[in-house]
């Protein structure tokens, strides 16, 4: 399904005469976010600028995307994207310029001039997945990579439209009501696992790219979208009339797994030979001929924009470049850039990461510690042993809803794929003792953080026949003190010095996390139930059910020593409970397409209940709490504070929104005046949860081998004036609460 676009005539009102101090000189085109302008800046670049649809403008929600849109661009511009320039999207017409690129999309010179020959598809190949490796190590998945979405530069193919999902693309429906992607494009697992896709399916659809280059047509084919979605799932590709020497290439990157597809380095390397005496890329038949810039003087970097071409279809081509721009680019390019002056800040889809000329190194701190930064070394250690796909590390320090051990308080406790359990000093990152995982499924997922009970390290660890047990490890040198199966078990969850073993059900198994003892057992809850504790021994322990048709959830307060029901309270929404803070009960209420929509907070002690609406739903939201303020954080990278106090206007409730252009986060953590995160490329962020600014990120930390992307993405952990955290090249690191802008 092609993108909308159109050079004709649109109405009067998508014809504004200035996008902020822009001239908008003529229209390129018309698509389904916005109108695309050319238009010239004052030192002569031409450029093509997109501003959004009225209609959409007014909606708030609209907005919030299109702002995460613009600021995750400016992370991602650079050698294989259309450069932005400058933005507005609080304007009241949201708009963005782009360098404007004179070349067709690979749709457009596929239709003109017919299928590509083997030379010049090996060409656009090895240009497209040195692209894409260049997106994917700044931890960003395309998700929507198809030919009209390739613009063929004079300098070699730019990957545009960042996964920007517009309001009409398409009549299909993922489970939040939303499709990432365009079918005939897409990988098997956006349409069966669509919240797991990763750096993969960009191969998957790299491959379909290239094989509509090749034949004119995609390898699943059908005017039904819904047919080509189940030939994607369940059909081998058709490859008739692909070169006879890329063909084996290409059915490697529509393998149906994605661990069988090859990854964009060694796509590289595979297509190198091919790309070798083929003759210049400036010169290939399918490369417009580069024009000579109109000044005087061509600046170094970047190349000399050229004049665009007066063929209408050029122009409509051209406009796609901007409708589409959206991704993270690596933070050293971004400071050369911002160094360079030039005025390329970034590309178009999400967030704050941006460029900050300055760090804040003058916000508040967290509470005093009496380490300093001249005592403490940032470190980092590898903690790795299994081979599987995931590699990131799942940590703890301080004992979960109970007053800190002593045989405890000084350890760091891990676990990762292929390691049952490893203790570190917190200190330096010293291993003090690690216990290798065993059995079948021991390089699988990791599930569960480590969790101190009762004195002991609480793993979750294979039992060497394909199920789970949960072990209790002495923390001194890793030993087990007792263990139960917890393979016929949905959960396992934690009130204060028990173990709640939670089945499918809603029958729950109470044990002594110090001794495995049954402290009791019967049915609390139902189908779903999900747990939370308040702190201390005495809880109580939080049963959140939801009803069947997904209208109310009831909230059942236990004794976690003694299983007896203390109190019932029925709510309305449909509930994920959050944590207990103070004397509150906070939790997330979503609506139909499962976008959470309010924070519910239920008074502990007289069971009244305090709903805020967001004012714009959050996808995939996940949340903490500090005394009666919840942080969330979204897919997309969305960060922002709600305030929750009783008699708190509802309409200035949201503290402060943050977008952070990054494409997934992990849950927040709030420790003293600081919010922190982690990436899906192993990245830390500190924010002052009080403004909702961004104080200092780590480097990125990504395996340089086929996987970077983990199912599960670890929240850090902030103890004793130190912030710990995982990434997915294995490692495990720490560094100074109090210096973000220094990290």
């Amino acid at each position: 399904m092609p993108p909308v676009s159109s050079a004709g005539q649109v109405p009067e009102a998508e014809h504004p005469e200035f996008a902020g101090r822009y001239r908008l000189e003529e229209c390129l085109g018309s698509g389904g976010m916005g109108v695309v302008h050319l238009a010239t800046s004052a030192s002569g670049l031409r450029l093509a600028v997109k501003v959004v649809h009225a209609a959409y403008a007014a909606d708030p929600e609209f907005r919030a995307r299109f702002r995460q849109e613009v600021a995750a661009a400016r992370r991602v511009s650079g050698a294989f994207t259309a450069p932005v320039v400058d933005a507005d999207p609080e304007a009241e017409r949201p708009w963005m310029a782009t360098l404007f690129i004179d070349g067709p999309t690979l749709s457009e010179r596929v239709k003109r001039n017919g299928p590509l020959d083997a030379a010049e598809l090996a060409r656009v190949g090895a240009g497209l997945a040195e692209g894409l490796r260049d997106i994917h190590r700044a931890g960003v998945v395309h998700r929507d990579l198809k030919p009209s979405n390739v613009l063929l530069a004079h300098d070699g193919p730019k990957v545009i439209d960042f996964g920007i999902s517009r309001p009409t693309d398409s009549d299909l429906r993922t489970e939040t009501g939303k499709l990432i992607g365009t079918p005939p494009f897409m990988a098997p697992e956006q349409f069966q696992r669509p919240r797991e896709v990763g750096p993969e399916a960009d191969v998957f659809a790299m491959g379909a790219v290239l094989v509509h280059a090749a034949t004119g047509r995609g390898p699943f084919d059908s005017d039904s979208p819904y047919i080509v979605a189940y030939q994607v799932v369940h059909n081998e590709p058709d490859l008739a009339g692909v070169p006879e020497e890329l063909a084996p290439l290409l059915l490697r990157c529509l393998a149906k797994s994605p661990a069988e597809r090859p990854t964009p380095d060694e796509l590289m390397a595979a297509l190198r030979p091919l790309t070798q005496g083929a003759g210049s890329q400036d010169t290939a038949p399918f490369i417009p001929a580069q024009r000579r810039p109109t000044g005087a003087a061509t600046p170094p970097t970047p190349p000399a924009v050229p004049t665009p071409s007066p063929h209408p279809s050029r122009r409509s081509e051209t406009s796609r470049t901007s409708e589409a721009s959206t991704a993270s680019t690596a933070k050293k390019r971004r400071i050369r850039r911002a160094a360079a002056s030039i005025a390329i800040a970034a590309l178009v889809t999400g967030g704050i990461l941006g460029l900050r000329a300055a760090l804040e190194d003058t916000a508040p701190t967290s509470a005093p510690d009496s380490r300093t930064a001249e005592t403490f070394r940032p470190w980092s250690v590898p903690l790795r042993e299994g081979g599987g796909e995931n590699r990131t590390p799942v940590c703890t320090h301080a004992p979960a809803n109970a007053p800190a051990d002593a045989a405890t308080d000084a350890g760091l406790f891990c676990t990762a794929p292929g390691l049952k359990a490893a203790r570190l000093n917190p200190a330096d990152g010293a291993i003090t003792w690690s216990v290798k995982a065993t059995g079948e499924s021991a390089d699988s997922d990791v599930d569960m953080p480590p969790t101190l009970s009762g004195g002991l390290v609480h793993v979750n660890a294979p039992d060497g026949a394909g199920g789970r047990r949960l072990e209790a490890l002495d923390p001194a040198d890793g030993s087990v003190r007792w263990s139960t199966g917890i393979s016929s078990y949905a959960s396992v969850a934690y009130a204060g010095d028990t173990v709640l073993l939670v089945a499918n059900d809603g029958k729950v198994r109470g044990l002594d996390g110090a001794t495995g003892q049954e402290r009791w057992t019967g049915r609390r809850g139902g189908p779903g139930t999900q747990w939370v504790s308040a702190p201390g021994a005495d809880g109580p322990a939080l049963a959140v059910t939801g009803s069947a048709d997904g209208r109310t959830g009831r909230v059942t307060a236990v004794d976690p020593v003694t299983g007896t029901v203390r109190w019932e309270k029925r709510l309305n929404g449909r509930l994920t409970p959050v944590e207990v803070s103070g004397d509150a009960l906070f939790l997330l209420s979503a609506d139909a397409e499962a976008y959470t929509s309010a924070v519910v907070r239920l008074d502990l002690t007289d069971r009244s209940v305090r709903r805020v609406p967001l004012q714009t739903p959050v996808d995939q939201a996940q949340a903490a709490v500090r005394g009666d303020t919840v942080y969330l954080a979204g897919s997309g990278g969305a960060l922002l504070a709600v305030d929750t106090r009783p008699g708190t206007d509802a309409r200035t409730a949201q503290l402060w929104r943050l977008e952070t252009s990054v494409t997934r986060v992990s849950r927040p953590v709030v420790s003293g005046a600081r919010l922190y995160v982690t990436a899906a490329d192993g990245r830390l962020l500190a924010m002052d949860a009080e403004r909702g600014a961004l104080l200092g990120q780590t480097k990125p930390r990504m395996d340089d081998g086929r996987y970077t992307f983990a199912p599960m993405l670890p929240a850090p952990v902030a103890a004793s004036g130190t912030v710990f955290a995982t990434a997915p090249d294995g490692s495990v690191f720490g560094v100074e609460a109090t210096a973000p802008a220094r990290w």
